[in-house]
């Protein structure tokens, strides 16, 4: 009976010192994970989500996790877990800046802005809030367990990430988020040059026509009508160009 025990025991350490090992990642990792990591949810709800990912992700990088004794790589493993985190974040962050040029753009900046639980006009909440909406009914979360699991390859456990190499990673990442934010904002962007030359024309033409209270409705108005026709496209962008780089996160943005 005691021998069976003792080696029951030693199958639970073992088994518990794993999940430990991969909590540090995937629970780094989901403190700012889209959706899952957000403000908004609570943090026990988080922690939750934290030990269930784990729970999932654990059996499949079982022959990933080397046999070290504990020491400064379980650190090594928090930081990649947050830098996964960090560059998955960056794609919210580029619908926060599409929303917020768009708004900016077609003069409805200050319009029921500071709902959520970072301020931002209501273009922005509404992209952020329907992109997150949209990447959960298409399974983010299966996708977010493919990915972490993936990590293991791109960046193996048992060795500490080389900073210079996670440098360029991340500013690689970021130059690709604001060109990401950009292209997403760029119908409002045209729409705005185009309203902005034609309220000149006609100012030219007409001087003694008060042209701003003529066109404040309009690219109100206009902006409405542009954001309802172009959202589906946005996101449709936006949630493939967030899947490319999840199946290849070392590769181009396609």
């Amino acid at each position: 009976m005691i021998p069976a025990l003792t080696a029951l025991t030693g199958i639970a350490e073992a088994a518990l010192t794993l999940g430990m090992v991969v909590f540090l990642r995937v629970g780094a990792a989901m403190a700012m994970m889209p959706a899952f990591g957000e403000r908004s949810v609570p943090m026990r709800v988080r922690l939750a989500l934290g030990l269930a990912f784990t729970l999932i992700t654990a059996p499949a990088v079982l022959d990933r996790i080397p046999d070290l004794a504990p020491g400064i790589w379980l650190a090594g493993e928090v930081v990649i877990g947050l830098a996964l985190g960090a560059v998955l974040r960056l794609f919210v962050i580029a619908l926060q800046l599409a929303g917020a040029m768009a708004a900016q753009t077609v003069s409805l900046a200050q319009i029921f802005g500071g709902e959520a639980a970072d301020p931002q006009p209501a273009i922005g909440h509404t992209m952020v809030i329907s992109g997150l909406a949209l990447a959960v009914i298409l399974g983010l979360h299966v996708k977010l367990v493919a990915f972490l699991v993936l990590s293991y390859d791109l960046l193996p456990a048992g060795r500490l990430p080389v900073p210079s190499d996670l440098m360029e990673w991340g500013v690689t990442r970021v130059a690709r988020a604001f060109a990401l934010g950009f292209a997403l904002a760029m119908p409002f962007v045209i729409t705005s040059l185009l309203y902005n030359l034609t309220l000149g024309v006609i100012n030219r033409a007409m001087p003694q026509l008060m042209v701003a209270f003529v066109g404040a409705p309009a690219i109100t108005l206009g902006g409405l009508a542009l954001l309802a026709l172009s959202i589906p496209l946005i996101l449709q962008v936006w949630i493939q160009s967030m899947d490319a780089f999840l199946l290849d996160p070392a590769g181009a943005v396609r």
